[in-house]
């Protein structure tokens, strides 16, 4: 039986916590006693939401910027003391064909959801290095176990995430350090407006995806899947002939469900956001 209870306490850093899976997580987090620290690039939102739940720190946070992202890890242990989880959940998911990407979100989804993960762990790795404790957990997808398009950087970004969380396991196994990968599904927040997803799979709710997070903490995996029925399908097209696979994804509707199926006006309000 999962002891939540060794959740008490703990200080809890959570990137991109202004909304969605990041302020879902933060809540749950805060139930269970833990000191709730959150950052996000949209000041105004995370301190509406950081001071109308009580969190412990919220403030504006650019993860794509070493000084910004420093600072803020510093005021947290100034004012919390030494950070025991560092979840790097900050990221975009812009949605259409790759030839109609301008360079800009291009480089902007890698900035944040690589480089902002990359840089999150450095920086906490650093911190929780000389005491010998510490768990990073990194928010990639299910998307970086396969390819869907419309979404080609975001599959590179997350697939990326994958590849670095995996390897920093074993660059640092021994050391007392913890680092998992959690991949959910498509989940009803913002990111995931006006896209439907495939057959007969249904969207995560935030709150699924705090509760396989929430449970990380207390029993540390290298990885998690949400939805559990998403994950499965996702490993074992991952195991079949290409061809099957990609039949199998055609099948289910993923090859339009983020180009033709998009509701464009259900979207543009998120689209808008995180092109600026």
């Amino acid at each position: 039986m999962t002891d939540f209870g060794t959740i008490a306490g703990k200080v809890v850093v959570i990137t991109g916590g202004a909304r969605g899976i990041g302020l879902a997580t933060a809540t749950a987090l805060q139930a269970l006693g833990a000191r709730i620290a959150i950052g996000d690039i949209d000041e105004t939102t995370v301190k509406e939401s950081g001071a109308a739940r009580g969190f412990d720190v919220y403030d504006r946070l650019d993860v794509t910027d070493h000084q910004s992202f420093d600072a803020f890890l510093d005021e947290v242990e100034r004012r919390l003391g030494p950070i025991d989880v560092l979840i790097n959940n900050a990221g975009i998911m812009p949605t259409g064909r790759v030839v109609d990407e301008p360079d800009k979100i291009t480089r902007r989804i890698l900035d944040i959801n690589v480089y902002g993960v990359i840089l999150g762990s450095k920086l906490a790795i650093g911190r929780m290095l000389p005491r010998g404790r510490g768990h990073v957990i990194n928010i990639a997808s299910l998307a970086g176990e396969t390819h869907i398009p419309g979404l080609a950087t975001y599959n590179a970004s997350k697939h990326a995430v994958l590849g670095f969380t995996d390897t920093l396991r074993e660059e640092y196994r021994g050391t007392g350090l913890r680092f998992s990968s959690v991949l959910p599904t498509l989940t009803r927040t913002e990111l995931g407006s006006g896209v439907t997803g495939p057959k007969l799979l249904r969207p995560a709710e935030p709150e699924e995806i705090a509760d396989a997070i929430t449970k990380l903490i207390v029993e540390p995996r290298s990885k998690v899947r949400i939805t559990a029925m998403a994950g499965i399908i996702s490993q074992v097209v991952g195991l079949l002939p290409q061809s099957v696979g990609d039949a199998i994804g055609r099948a289910l509707g993923a090859q339009s469900a983020f180009l033709d199926d998009v509701d464009s006006d259900a979207r543009k309000a998120y689209e808008n956001r995180v092109r600026e």
